[in-house]
């Protein structure tokens, strides 16, 4: 739905407000996405767990606590892998739908335009 002129005139008025009181947030928000950070986790929990599995595998002769340490650092390091996968999924299908909406609604007007 799209906003009035007056509700356009307050969200415009709004924003130069935050971009004259905090450049910085403005920046940093129009920079960060939902993939980026999801991304740099997915890094992370893939590097935890080439770490985890050298560890189990060479303190397994030595100390099965310390191989413990080492599956469990790659057991947590496996479910944020799949909770940031899932993360990116859910993003990724709210994309895709919000521009199937956005196509569908445009297709009538454009084909009555014909």
């Amino acid at each position: 739905m799209p906003l009035s002129d007056n509700e356009q005139n307050i969200l415009d008025e709004i924003e130069r407000h935050l971009h004259q009181t905090d450049p910085e947030l403005v920046r940093e928000v129009g920079e960060t996405t939902v993939y980026g950070h999801a991304l740099s986790s997915i890094r992370w929990s893939v590097a935890g767990l080439g770490i985890g599995l050298v560890v189990m595998l060479a303190t397994l002769q030595i100390h099965f606590l310390l191989a413990f340490a080492g599956f469990v650092l790659m057991l947590v390091s496996g479910l944020g892998l799949e909770r940031n996968f899932r993360m990116m999924g859910r993003a990724g299908m709210q994309q895709v739908t919000s521009a199937i909406r956005a196509n569908s609604l445009d297709e009538p007007s454009s084909q009555s335009e014909d």
